[in-house]
């Protein structure tokens, strides 16, 4: 069966009575064209509780999207609701612009305790807007600021927010067409070591050893036609991008190479921190420390915040350099310190770990029988499978190209079996899962099985 993307909106519209939904109708005829999740995800919620959605016709799902990470624990969880309800029932102000507090020092303590010694012990914080683009837009101010220089350096499938100069920033070029010239355009766009469909045709150690000799010929060549940069930005999980984790040894490299030459290294952990990927943050599985850190989504406990920390010698910008009115959101930071410390008691993430690994193994398994799964990837329960077609030509690796019609099936019949998932990467082509960190192993298997359901009558629809 051939279908078009328009096509398979309208059959799964069709699927969950879009025409009978009010709510949906005037989501669809109201709000702005820029929507996204509803035009493959139809759904009217009314009730959550940790992996569970309910929809307003009394059907239930797996949240494997769980607002693209931001709800660690899932929806309502009793240690979120406590600390809201709490800070409901003492009275206490809810928004105090950059004042302090008693609840944002405890949250500050909080989040400085789980950050690695060897940064926090120099670090500073920057409330910001509250979302993870305005954090970016924080980091990039501040470390021109610094250095007095503005070039920026970013990667290819990199993703660090909707802004104007945090689109600049990244490698998807859809969003970008309509605006023409950005606001920054002092970006310069680096290979990421992306090992099943490495840049250079090459893979494994040998492909993490050229592309940091690429970046720094680049950088040390005198004419290279790039200035000296303030900063690089990366992901240690390229998310958006693919679910893509960046090599321990390239990281490392790249941290040695940027501290060489007075670089600042920026590292994106909006979607990746907070136990998401086995550690806290996903920069420590390669014991680096980087110049500064931006975080948002699980950082607020489900409501809108985000920081930056970065170190001390950073620290030269002005009273008033950046601001932002919601930077005061107290219920956030309580909701955020409950979550922080919940992760840290409970080890979360070391089962998150866990939980990825069992994940992973039923993935590997489904592999086997099914060669459209062509590369299986992530790290903890940041999990990516970037969907390939056996039939087409191979690249310089000898891998089968993308796929991203078959992960479109998948997707929708994920849907029909109660199971929400979303896609990224190239073309479309890499369902990824982001379930909340909560999950036992009983529904990570059940996750699995649901998959497996939806992937043998995806394949059969081709």
């Amino acid at each position: 069966m051939q279908a078009t993307a328009e096509q398979l909106i309208t059959e799964t519209e069709a699927l969950y009575s879009f025409e009978e939904n009010l709510l949906l109708q005037r989501q669809k005829q109201q709000e702005s064209n820029a929507r996204s999740y509803p035009r493959r995800i139809p759904l009217a919620l009314k009730r959550a509780r940790g992996i569970h959605v309910e929809d307003v016709e009394g059907r239930t799902f797996i949240d494997c999207l769980a607002g693209a990470g931001t709800l660690a624990l899932g929806h309502n969880h009793p240690v979120v609701v406590e600390a809201i309800q709490k800070v409901l029932a003492d009275e206490l102000p809810l928004h105090t612009l950059d004042l302090t507090t008693p609840v944002k020092d405890a949250f500050v303590q909080d989040l400085f305790a789980v950050l690695p010694t060897n940064f926090a012990q120099k670090a500073k914080i920057q409330f910001c807007g509250p979302t993870g683009t305005d954090a970016v837009e924080a980091a990039l101010k501040l470390v021109r600021t610094a250095t007095g220089r503005s070039t920026v350096l970013a990667f290819q499938g990199g993703y660090h927010g909707m802004s104007q100069g945090a689109l600049s920033l990244m490698g998807n070029l859809g969003p970008k067409k309509a605006l023409g010239a950005l606001l920054n355009n002092n970006v310069q766009f680096l290979p990421f070591p992306y090992d099943y469909r490495c840049p250079f045709g090459l893979g494994g150690a040998a492909g993490v050893e050229v592309n940091l000799r690429y970046i720094e010929n680049l950088l040390t060549d005198p004419e290279g036609g790039v200035l000296p940069p303030a900063a690089i930005i990366v992901e240690a999980v390229q998310g958006e991008g693919g679910v893509i984790p960046a090599q321990d040894a390239w990281l490392r490299g790249l941290r040695e190479l940027t501290a060489r030459l007075g670089i600042a290294l920026i590292i994106d952990e909006i979607q990746s921190g907070f136990a998401r990927t086995g550690k806290m943050f996903a920069f420590e599985h390669a014991s680096i420390v980087p110049d500064v850190v931006v975080l948002s989504k699980a950082i607020g406990g489900s409501l809108p915040l985000s920081v930056m920390v970065y170190q001390d010698w950073l620290d030269q910008w002005q009273p008033g350099a950046h601001a932002g009115t919601f930077r005061g959101n107290q219920m956030a930071m309580a909701a955020g310190s409950a979550v922080i410390r919940y992760l840290d008691r409970e080890n979360i993430p070391a089962h998150a770990e866990a939980m990825g690994q069992r994940l992973r193994g039923h993935l590997k398994n489904l592999q086997s029988d099914y060669p459209q799964l062509g590369d299986i990837r992530g790290r903890g329960l940041m999990l990516g499978v970037e969907v390939v077609d056996p039939a087409g030509n191979t690249d310089h690796l000898g891998h089968p190209p993308a796929f991203g019609k078959l992960a479109s099936f998948i997707q929708n019949e994920c849907l029909k079996r109660g199971l929400i998932l979303e896609l990224g990467g190239r073309h479309g082509c890499v369902v990824r899962f982001l379930p909340p960190l909560i999950i036992t192993a009983q529904q990570v298997d059940e996750v699995a099985e649901r998959f497996a359901s939806a992937l043998k009558a995806a394949v059969q629809r081709l």
